[in-house]
């Protein structure tokens, strides 16, 4: 089971990989981020675009109301601490965000592990959905439309691979 907050869905809508991973996985999520997703979409970029696919694939993700008193600090903002306490709540297998900035704090507040969207891609290519190179031409598609391409973000993505 995983718990996704909304720039982990942005970045597997930008590449085209909703349906593989509902298919695959049980996603969850809170309203605080389809909130999140909902003013994403109202630009005209590539993130709005990728937050509009979201939000048409919401049929596919059990979307929770979130908790009465979420968890936030500096780093971590409502959707994800809303992630955080529905990912312990619902013993998550992992917790799915793009906020390397937040990543260390989230990943001790909950016992669900904490990792970033192109673990996904890597489990793809271990279940047989996409080949490597899939992958990987998939990751290098999501860090140029993310403008990850240079960023740590992008570098603990491609160790997901060597």
């Amino acid at each position: 089971m995983i718990v996704a907050d909304a720039s982990a869905l942005i970045s597997l809508g930008t590449v085209d990989l909703l349906d593989p991973l509902f298919d695959e996985f049980d996603v969850h999520t809170t309203r605080t981020v389809v909130e999140e997703l909902r003013a994403t979409a109202e630009y005209e970029d590539d993130h709005g675009e990728a937050a509009r696919t979201v939000l048409d694939a919401l049929a596919d993700i059990e979307v929770h109301e979130p908790p009465d008193d979420p968890i936030e600090s500096s780093r971590i903002d409502a959707g994800e601490g809303s992630c955080v306490q529905l990912a312990g709540k619902l013993d998550a297998d992992f917790l799915i965000t793009d906020d390397l900035r937040a990543l260390p704090e989230l990943q001790t507040a909950v016992e669900a592990q904490v990792a970033v969207s192109p673990i996904v891609l890597k489990a793809f290519v271990e279940r047989d959905v996409l080949t490597r190179s899939e992958a990987e031409t998939k990751l290098e598609t999501l860090a140029e439309g993310r403008d990850w391409l240079g960023a740590p973000i992008y570098r603990r993505a491609r160790n997901l691979f060597d």
